[in-house]
């Protein structure tokens, strides 16, 4: 990997293309390397993993409003559109607007991949707007899916690359603006564009990608699923307007009044970002993990301990009585972000929205420690978050930043990077149980990592209630086979729902 080191500009130092971050990201994008073997096979188990969780949430009120959003558009006349998940394979739509539909889906749960460093993302995000442009010119540009493989490899190299290196939300900046410039570089990868197009493409992608974190703030609204949808359509069409000679801002990055200067550190900043160089390989996405469990990131590995706990002290962990208090010793993130750090009452409020309870550390924990378990859909129904002893248990659970777990948290050794903490329970008659986990069972490094068994069958969990097991087959059989899928076999990377299973989901109206 080269560093590449990014400041701000004066106008008058006219700052050349090569030395825009930019550009050097555009060169990534163009880099024809090959991919390692290790590499293909992550991207098919992510592709399986958001048609899961996408499929668990298809029925959901963001989801079902963003399909019908898509789905009141034709096909744009340039290629031969795009599917919707949930809907038949034979209706398309045009791909901005698959995009986002399938965006939607994707990220309604809180449940598919992530990778934490100076800045939090969910890299998956790159792979509707990459797919939906494939299926859309498959035919004609004879694309296949070596092609898609080698697109995905791209958009998870660069946003993972910058979440490394450049932190959103210090500023208060959402971290989808790091994924209008990934998805762009991945759709240029994807269609072999050279590298001033994609260019202007990353500049427009982050330009139109800027927006502030009170999508994840307080009162948690339906926009959180929106939000990485809309860069992904925003890519899409960054792409189209570049590929008809369109310019961005520029320097976008580096200009006076540019990101870094206005939005981020400031004009006397500076960044070092990594990037791999000519011919070295894109393996950022190994360094990316999932989910087991429909919640924060943060929250995984805790979810883990509660479980084990549980199981360890049934007796004592069964009534709020017995318990003076809960304090999760951990790092910055999860106590200002998810944490009673955070200083939202929403967090502890039994009629917070779901969204808002999936970034409630006190909530979560408290839930996995009474029930031993994680349900995507009921462990946020309202009568569990209503349960007496649940509030009454919820209310005495708080954190606290812990440096250590916090230096855990941003190292770059993978070996001994943490995103959990330490559990301290005081109990009433003056006894303490004390125990502590660094990352979640999942985890590459966890109890049970997950491999291609595990996300298949992450995949069969999650649409057993919405599929027919031959299209469940259908699809792991495509899914599985996508290094080698001819152009006519793209659109198959979709799914349609058993009949009856959306009886009685109301189509809101709108302007479509």
């Amino acid at each position: 990997m080269h560093l590449h080191h990014v400041r701000t500009h004066r106008s008058d130092e006219n700052l050349d293309r090569e030395g825009q971050l930019a550009w050097k990201l555009a060169g990534v994008a163009t880099d024809p390397v090959e991919l390692d073997d290790d590499v293909v096979d992550m991207v098919v188990n992510r592709v399986i993993d958001n048609a899961a969780v996408a499929a668990a949430s298809i029925a959901r009120g963001p989801v079902v409003s963003a399909r019908s959003q898509a789905l009141a558009h034709p096909v744009s006349i340039g290629g031969d559109g795009a599917t919707v998940f949930g809907a038949d394979a034979a209706r398309r739509t045009s791909p901005e607007w698959a995009a986002w539909a399938n965006g939607v889906a994707v990220r309604e749960l809180d449940f598919h991949d992530t990778f934490l460093a100076a800045e939090y993302s969910h890299p998956g995000d790159n792979i509707p707007p990459i797919v939906a442009v494939a299926q859309h010119l498959a035919a004609s540009r004879g694309l296949t899916g070596r092609d898609v493989v080698r697109a995905i490899a791209t958009g998870y190299e660069i946003q993972i690359d910058l979440v490394k290196a450049i932190s959103l939300h210090k500023h208060k900046i959402d971290h989808v603006a790091h994924l209008g410039p990934s998805a762009a570089a991945g759709i240029g990868t994807l269609l072999g564009l050279d590298q001033e197009t994609i260019f202007q493409a990353i500049g427009q992608a982050l330009h139109t990608t800027t927006a502030t974190r009170q999508s994840r703030k307080g009162e948690i609204s339906t926009w959180k699923a929106h939000a990485p949808a809309f860069a992904g359509k925003m890519a899409v069409e960054a792409v189209d307007r570049a590929m008809r000679g369109q310019t961005s801002p520029v320097p976008i990055y580096e200009g006076e009044d540019g990101v870094i200067a206005w939005l981020l550190d400031g004009p006397d900043a500076s960044y070092d970002v990594p990037l791999p160089g000519a011919g070295e390989a894109k393996r950022a996405i190994l360094d990316s993990y999932t989910k087991e469990h429909s919640a924060e990131y943060q929250a995984q590995a805790w979810i883990d301990l509660a479980r084990k706990l549980h199981d360890e002290y049934p007796l004592i962990l069964d009534d709020p009585e017995r318990i003076e208090s809960i304090t999760l010793h951990t790092s910055h993130h999860t106590h200002f972000v998810i944490g009673s750090g955070a200083n939202d009452p929403q967090k502890y409020d039994p009629d917070a929205s779901r969204e808002t309870l999936d970034h409630s550390i006190p909530y979560i924990f408290t839930v996995a420690l009474q029930d031993g378990a994680w349900d995507h859909a009921e462990s946020y129904s309202p009568e569990r978050a209503h349960r007496p002893d649940t509030v009454a248990l919820w209310r005495k659970v708080s954190t606290v930043e812990d440096p250590e777990w916090t230096r855990r948290y941003h190292s770059d050794d993978i070996a001994e990077k943490a995103f959990g903490g330490r559990v301290v329970i005081k109990l009433a008659d003056g006894g303490e149980i004390v125990d502590e986990i660094a990352v979640a069972d999942a985890h590459p490094l966890g109890a049970r990592p997950f491999a291609r068994e595990q996300y298949v069958q992450k995949f069969r969990t999650l649409a057993e209630w919405a599929l027919t097991p031959d299209e469940i087959e259908r699809f792991l059989d495509v899914a599985q086979r996508l290094p080698e899928l001819g152009p006519d076999e793209l659109g198959g990377l979709t799914f349609t729902v058993a009949p009856g299973a959306l009886v009685g989901v109301e189509i809101p109206e709108g302007l479509f």
